[in-house]
């Protein structure tokens, strides 16, 4: 493990667990890749160079942050007219979390967007007042008009990118189908979005595509979740929004460097959920490349890296990837802030024992990893018919959940299948099943647990 840490910065730290021997002729080399931050937002640590604390804040306290509100005031959100009531009041107390300081908006989203308060294009700070005024805003707004999610995410990224602020957050409720641009208008949107500030994305009720609230999230780095009795929202809401102010760092990078030779197979995060990140790499120099991890606050994550090794003889070893945080310069002129590193290393040996056996992490997140994928496999399965496909991918996730004590989506899966055994994975589908739970198992599939101890 590297810790690379000064007083004033909040500590990461990296840790690296592999199985480094590899059998004559192997080439492929895993590691899962710890990566911890403490002292940061919540713990009283002060902030990074660029992320100061606003005026009249001390170390530790509100961070250099700005969160936009979209609320979905579309017309579906008048059924129950308990709905948008709802709405109202979590959004409401999610602003009552804000902490002083920081900047925010809230956006009214229907086929186009509108910021309701403060307006003119502008943030508030938040203070006694501006909360109290942006709640008077809230109780105006009424439901109508269609969905066009899109053009919230670029309204509010116009907002928050007119702040000089080191921390730009987003919070999106829908509770229906993005029925008014095309899909195509949507990812063009989260692509123009992406890497310029996270969001966290609800879908409340059951008359939203689940696919959609999750690319959302899943582009903005932020979380997904149904809410599917909108009298849990204010509850949600004021946890999201506790997250986001416990966030200190912006823009921190996993950087992959390679030796010549030495092929990336993948990238994912796999706690606390699964998120591939292989494709959103950005060079960064000779065989260097980032991948994006958002913001942070005292948290732990957990990433997969996968790569692909020249052959060699027994008794070499070599440096498969060197792992590192990236902080960037915040002027953008100089050279980036490494927080730590790690090493992923190759032996190769003619111990059979050493070279078969499979580290446990390894092992344990390839299984969470298989097991998303699965839930997916075996809930579109079904929605097409096969049920015997959807049959054996669910009784494989049953099996796999149970295995890797993952009792979260162990209880999730249990409400769409029958579980016969579930250590051979022997299920039956369930003849009916209530659209809220089918929708809450694939919303938190990729929701994963860490390696019992």
């Amino acid at each position: 493990m590297a810790n690379f840490s000064k007083s004033n910065v909040p500590q990461f730290s990296v840790e690296v667990y592999q199985n480094e021997f590899l059998p004559e002729g192997g080439r492929e080399v895993n590691g899962i890749v710890t990566v911890t931050s403490t002292g940061g937002g919540t713990t009283g640590g002060t902030p990074l160079p660029g992320a100061a604390a606003p005026p009249g804040h001390g170390p530790g306290q509100a961070v250099n942050a700005a969160v936009v509100l979209m609320v979905d005031c579309s017309g579906s959100m008048d059924y129950p007219p308990t709905k948008m009531r709802n709405a109202r009041d979590a959004t409401a107390a999610a602003i009552d979390t804000l902490r002083e300081g920081t900047r925010f908006a809230v956006v009214a989203g229907t086929h186009m967007a509108k910021d309701v308060y403060p307006g003119n294009g502008q943030l508030a700070v938040a203070d006694a007042q501006t909360k109290a005024q942006a709640k008077d805003a809230l109780r105006r707004l009424s439901a109508g008009g269609g969905t066009a999610i899109g053009s919230w995410l670029r309204l509010a990224d116009r907002l928050l990118g007119s702040a000089d602020v080191d921390i730009r957050h987003g919070i999106l409720l829908t509770d229906g189908r993005n029925e008014h641009e095309s899909p195509e208008d949507l990812r063009a949107a989260l692509d123009a979005c992406a890497g310029r500030f996270t969001c966290d994305a609800r879908g409340v009720g059951t008359d939203w595509k689940v696919k959609e609230v999750t690319s959302i999230a899943s582009a903005l780095l932020g979380t997904a979740d149904i809410v599917a009795d909108p009298s849990g929202l204010s509850a949600d809401f004021t946890q999201m929004m506790e997250n986001a102010m416990g966030k200190e760092v912006a823009d921190v990078a996993l950087r992959l460097w390679t030796p010549v030779g030495v092929r990336i197979r993948f990238v994912k995060q796999v706690a606390p959920t699964v998120e591939d990140l292989t494709g959103r790499r950005t060079e960064a120099g000779p065989r260097a490349g980032d991948y994006p991890t958002g913001s942070w606050g005292d948290e732990s994550r957990d990433y997969h890296v996968c790569v692909e090794v020249p052959e060699a003889g027994i008794g070499q070893e070599m440096l498969a990837a060197r792992v590192s945080l990236i902080l960037p310069d915040p002027s953008g002129a100089g050279a980036p802030q490494v927080l730590s590193q790690g090493l992923v290393r190759a032996v190769w040996t003619d111990d059979m024992v050493a070279s078969t056996s499979i580290n446990p992490q390894v092992a344990h997140y390839t299984g969470q990893a298989e097991l998303a994928q699965v839930i997916q496999q075996g809930l579109d399965a079904r929605k097409s018919g096969d049920f015997d496909g959807a049959t054996a991918k669910l009784g494989r996730a049953v099996q796999l959940a149970s295995a890797s004590g993952n009792q979260d989506t162990a209880k999730l899966l249990s409400k769409v299948v029958d579980v016969v055994d579930a250590a051979t994975g022997t299920v039956r589908l369930k003849a009916k099943v209530a659209e809220a739970d089918e929708m809450t198992l694939e919303t938190r599939s990729t929701k994963t647990v860490r390696v019992k101890k």
